[in-house]
């Protein structure tokens, strides 16, 4: 099969032919359709993850993906109801099972976890063995290059809603910030309207292009932040809403200079929900965080209940996409182009 593989972190991945995995008896063989291009491919092939846990090449990168089942493990239970064919997503986060994380179902935060494309295989190759409980069943009449995205760029920030919504930080009197509309910042605009239960949604970004993109998706306002202070996007805010401060913010960037902002224009009791990790390090002044009882969620990925949710909605037209499709041999080229931040939406390989 075609794979694209780190041989060697901060080089440009090597496109060869390795055999097709052989599967263990309770995984199924996805042959992989298409997968989304991540930022966090590029922090992988960069050596960020090194510092937090060593992942020894050779490495396949890739973690949204989407494809066919190819062949179905020996063990693999009837109830399941998988047939050679079916159309699956893959989930992120394959937990062992058995910690109090994985009881409840957040497999993606399992101490033990293992995530696709952060490992021997992944997204950037024909074929990848996945443990059955972790692959979701899908309408056929979806499409692949639109179904990879959502496995990550789609599922990321609705966890993160679901976090300020679950805390009461949304609601028709209130006003949510969406920072950034790169990959994930544009399906946070639309789950903004769908989960805020009335909320007027404003998106904030430096690229005009991708604030179109998010008035498009159904954001009230937007507000271009490139070379401006927080009291001059506050202003901004005010005009546009009546109130320079937001009541809850899901950021899809999390650079240093975006937190300052976002925590800046945070209100008395407001939410701050990070999805992204640009940067590594955060410094905010504290007393107003604890004089205004504002609260931080960090929020990573989903679980398997989150991606059925979002599934739900891909499969009732909810979610529109803004796509780039692209071919095998253009990997190292695309992330190159995610490193320099010139991608608008979402790159996927479509095999």
């Amino acid at each position: 099969m075609k794979a694209a593989r780190i041989l060697e972190y901060n080089k440009p991945l090597v496109l060869e032919d390795i055999p097709v995995p052989e599967i263990q008896a309770d995984e199924v063989l996805v042959k992989v359709k298409a997968c989304g291009m991540c930022r966090s491919d590029v922090l992988l092939v960069d050596g960020f993850f090194q510092g937090y846990g060593d992942i020894p090449p050779p490495v396949i990168p890739g973690h949204e993906i989407t494809g066919t089942i190819e062949k179905i493990g020996s063990v693999v239970p009837k109830a399941a109801s998988f047939e050679e064919g079916d159309h699956v997503v893959v989930s992120p986060g394959w937990g062992d099972g058995v910690c109090r994380h994985c009881q409840v179902g957040n497999t993606h935060i399992c101490p033990n976890v293992r995530w696709p494309g952060f490992g021997t295989y992944g997204g950037f190759a024909e074929y990848i063995p996945v443990p059955a409980r972790y692959v979701i069943k899908v309408a056929k009449h979806l499409q692949f290059e639109e179904l990879a995205p959502l496995t990550d760029a789609g599922l990321t920030p609705y966890r993160g809603l679901k976090k300020i919504r679950n805390a009461g930080g949304l609601g028709p009197d209130r006003v949510v910030g969406v920072f950034g509309v790169g990959g994930l910042g544009a399906y946070a605009v639309q789950y903004a309207r769908l989960l805020g239960a009335g909320a007027t949604v404003v998106a904030f970004a430096r690229n005009l292009d991708k604030l179109a993109i998010a008035k498009k998706y159904g954001a009230d306002h937007i507000i271009s932040i490139k070379g401006k202070s927080a009291d001059d996007v506050g202003k901004e805010l005010k005009k546009a809403t009546g109130q320079s401060k937001l009541d809850a913010i899901i950021d899809c960037v999390g650079a240093p200079e975006m937190v300052q902002l976002g925590f800046a224009l945070l209100a008395i009791s407001g939410h701050y929900a990070d999805v992204g990790f640009v940067g590594d390090r955060i410094d905010v002044p504290l007393f107003p965080r604890v004089s205004g009882e504002q609260t931080f969620h960090g929020s990573f990925w989903g679980n398997n209940a989150d991606l059925s949710e979002v599934m739900a909605l891909a499969a009732e037209g909810k979610i529109q996409h803004t796509i780039e499709t692209i071919g095998f041999e253009q990997i190292n080229e695309y992330l190159n182009l995610l490193r320099d931040n010139h991608v608008v939406g979402r790159a996927v390989v479509r095999f």
